[in-house]
Parts: C-alpha cells; structure tokens; sequence
C-alpha cells in the first residue's frame, strides 16, 4: 500500500510539472530572433544602410540645395559643352578650391560641385532603381513560371536568359539608347534589359528548390491552384534572395551609367554622377587646375556603390540568397 501510495504521488508530481511546463510562455520569441539577425548583419551593414538613406534624403532635398553664387550655379542641367559663349563660363568662384561654405569647390563652369553633386544623384539613383526594378519584374516573372511549370516553356526562357548573358552587355545598351534615344527612359530601359537574366536565374533556381518543399506539395494535395501556389507559396520565399541582388544590381547600374556618360551617351536631359565626372575631368586643363571638381563625385560615387554592393552580400550570406547551379 505504501508503494501505491508513493508512485501514485510521483505520478501527481510528474503532471504537476507537466502542466506548469506547458503554461508556462516559451523562452524563445520573435524578438531575439530579429535581434539576433541585427547582429549578423553587423556594424558595416547598417553604416552602408545609413549612408544610402543619407543620400536618397539629399536627392530628394536637391532643389534646397542650389548654393548658388552666379548665374551659372544657379542651374545645375546647364552644361559646359552646350554654352553658346566659351567665355560665359568665366564667372566669379571658376574652379575655386574647397573652403568653408564652399566644401566641393566648383567646376570649370563656376558651378558649386556639392550642388552638383546633389543634384547628379537624383538621376543615377533613378536610372539604377528603374532598370533594376526592370530586370526584377520581367526576369523575376520569367524565372519564377519557368522554375514552377518547366517543360517546354522552362527551355525556351532559359535559351532566352543564355542569349542575353552572351550578349556583350555595352554594346547592347549602345546600340539601345543610340537607336531609341539618350532620355533617361531608354537608358533605364536598356540597364534594365541586361539585369533581365541574372534575376531570371536566380529566381528559376531558387522556385526550383522551393517547388519540392513540403509546404508547396501540401498545397498540391489541398487542391490549391497554381497562381495561388505561386503568389502565397512561391514568390515570399524567392523575394528574400532576389531583394539581396536588388543592392548588387542597382550598384552596377550607376557603374554602367557612368560608362555611358563617358561615351557621350547618357541622358541628355539632367545631370547624373557620370556626366559631371566626365565634364569635370574629360580635358586635361580642367583636371589638373581643378581636381576637386572631378574627384568629390567620384568620391560619392565610389562610397554609394560600395554600400549597396557591401549591403548586398551581406543579406546573401545572412540569409544564404545565393544562385544555384541547376
């Protein structure tokens, strides 16, 4: 009896703790877990965050931000090669040197750089946001039905990806913007026509693994049907790498907008970061009076690509957004 007695209160204790174990709150909760993902994506990730938010709030501030001292300042779009008068560009402050309240100094056209600056950053932003969110509908769409449906349409999209990574990729956006036009909408469009693929096969590659997760066959079996597989299933799980190659891209957009300045191709509406660079320092004279004028945007250039590309690993490690070969 006193054995009975003793494991019937064993078994009591046993429920008790059950019971309190299972009223009792988890240890865990989503908000370590976001705190934890802070963390991995360390210092160097928010600086770069910090230093694109810095710049997307002065592009949009750039009409504040006119610092004038002389006609010439006082528009930004006016340009050196389209002045009526060479000797109109002789104004007060040419090619000055960086001072307090000056910091960039100014141009060869008297025009403060800092302004410039600002104002230049308004449509490379613009040209490599476009074209990425170009690449992102067209080859994310592509990539995704073909990951999902295969067949026969999975081999037409994928010899499609194929053509456009074999193209030489300046040379197709020469041939675009010298044909269609140098407005800022062609050169968005033809930036955007080469981040077609490498988005394309990312996503491909991801919906390929995501297809044979189990929550997708569950889906199947429900009866679900396959636009909602793809819009509820699919496309949550494939934004999470594809927003990683977003940074990536956007920063080889301003790079190969800047190429384009150089070749006397980029918009010719507004002022960008290639252009001021390539009319600052494309005549010897110019560069070696006034470095300065050439030198600050190359400097931001060279800090916002570096950003979005450091951003943009950093989210590929973290949340291992990386392209499968398949």
């Amino acid at each position: 009896m006193a054995e009975q007695m003793q494991a019937g209160a064993n078994i009591g204790a046993v429920t008790t703790d059950l019971g309190s174990n299972a009223l009792s709150p988890p240890d865990e909760s989503p908000i370590p877990e976001a705190k934890s993902v802070a963390r991995r994506l360390g210092l160097g990730f928010w600086l770069s965050v910090g230093w694109l938010a810095l710049v997307v709030l002065l592009a949009l501030l750039a009409p504040l931000f006119t610092l004038e001292r002389g006609e010439a300042r006082a528009n930004p779009d006016r340009s050196v090669f389209t002045l009526a008068h060479p000797e109109d560009t002789a104004v007060a402050g040419r090619l000055d040197s960086p001072e307090p309240g000056l910091w960039f100094g100014s141009d060869n056209t008297g025009r403060d750089v800092l302004s410039l600056t600002i104002w230049g950053s308004r449509i490379s932003l613009l040209v490599g946001f476009v074209a990425i969110v170009i690449g992102f509908v067209v080859g994310g769409t592509l990539g995704i039905i073909a990951g999902y449906f295969r067949g026969w349409f999975d081999t037409v999209v994928s010899f499609l990806f194929t053509i456009l990574l074999s193209f030489p990729a300046l040379i197709l956006a020469i041939l675009i913007t010298t044909l269609l036009g140098r407005t800022f909408l062609w050169i968005s469009v033809s930036l955007g026509i080469l981040a077609i693929a490498p988005v394309g096969r990312l996503a491909r590659a991801q919906t390929l693994v995501f297809a044979e997760r189990d929550f997708v066959m569950a889906a199947r079996i429900l009866g679900a049907k396959d636009s909602r597989i793809v819009l509820r299933e699919l496309l949550p799980n494939v934004v999470i790498p594809m927003s990683a190659l977003a940074l990536l891209g956007m920063g080889i957009a301003i790079v190969a907008e800047g190429t384009l300045a150089f070749l006397g191709i980029s918009t010719a509406d507004g002022l960008s970061w290639g252009k001021q660079i390539f009319e600052s320092g494309s005549r010897r004279e110019h560069l070696e009076a006034g470095p300065h004028a050439a030198l600050f945007p190359i400097g931001v250039t060279f800090l916002t690509v570096l950003a979005l590309n450091f951003a943009g690993d950093r989210l590929r490690e973290v949340f291992d957004a990386k392209e499968l070969a398949f």
